[in-house]
């Protein structure tokens, strides 16, 4: 069974997040080609360090690698003045927004230890979300030809999106992940085209606009924790100083 260390790293800014993801990556992709060059029972490989990271970041819009420009609707000058940054990110998908109120979560795993397969890996992110939305009562559901979670329509409500995916992968190596609308200000969708998706029938949504009521983080943190160990076949553990 592989061992997964789980950080709360709190609220913090997008680009700290961003740079602490890419030294785990590096940590996993040196480790792989370490271990590549010994035999399965050689004492010198190394054990993999898979990680599940929790956030909350400052105001910012990130743009994927296939996203457009387009689908943010502020100048420079209007981000400044609403203290919002933007970036260019390397994940795939269009725009979205990361904000106070929201678990933001990247799972850095080394899918050659679990599955070489991103279709699937992608489910399982959504999967973990949809089933933490039950555990709140909620029925939530996939969208064909759309990432992410979404909740279905409801008497005058359109489809409703609750959670963002857009992932990274180098060398079968994760990084970037989710993002799920727990208390999460919601007029802040209202300056982009959320996920570049701009039908009528389709709108974005959080937990707490859901059930009428502000949601523990921590609660909420504990279930998507748990559905992720159950999905994945992992168990958590604490983290270890090693030497690649």
């Amino acid at each position: 069974m592989e061992k997964v260390i789980y950080r709360d790293l709190g609220r913090i800014k997008y680009q700290a997040a961003w740079d602490l993801q890419q030294e785990i990556l590096n940590g996993l992709v040196a480790t792989k080609r370490h271990n590549r060059q010994l035999a399965i029972d050689d004492p010198e490989r190394l054990t993999q360090q898979h990680y599940l990271l929790f956030c909350e970041h400052a105001s910012v819009y990130t743009l994927g690698k296939s996203g457009s420009l387009d689908h943010l609707l502020l100048s420079e000058e209007e981000l400044k003045a609403r203290d919002i940054e933007f970036y260019k990110i390397n994940r795939g998908g269009d725009i979205t927004f990361h904000g106070e109120g929201q678990v933001v979560g990247y799972p850095i795993f080394d899918l050659d230890c679990f599955f070489t397969d991103v279709h699937k890996y992608v489910r399982y992110l959504e999967e973990a979300v949809i089933r933490t939305l039950a555990d709140y009562g909620l029925s939530a559901t996939r969208i064909p030809d759309y990432t992410g979670v979404w909740l279905p329509p409801k008497a005058a409500q359109p489809a409703r999106k609750i959670c963002a995916i857009g992932v990274h992968l180098s060398r079968w190596v994760t990084m970037h992940g989710f993002a799920f609308n727990v208390n999460t200000k919601l007029d802040y969708f209202n300056y982009i085209v959320p996920c570049g998706i701009n039908d009528a029938d389709k709108a974005v949504t959080s937990l707490a606009a859901e059930l009428g009521y502000p949601v523990e983080m921590e609660e909420v943190k504990t279930k998507l924790r748990q559905h992720f160990a159950n999905l994945f076949g992992f168990v958590f553990v604490e983290e270890q100083i090693k030497q690649p």
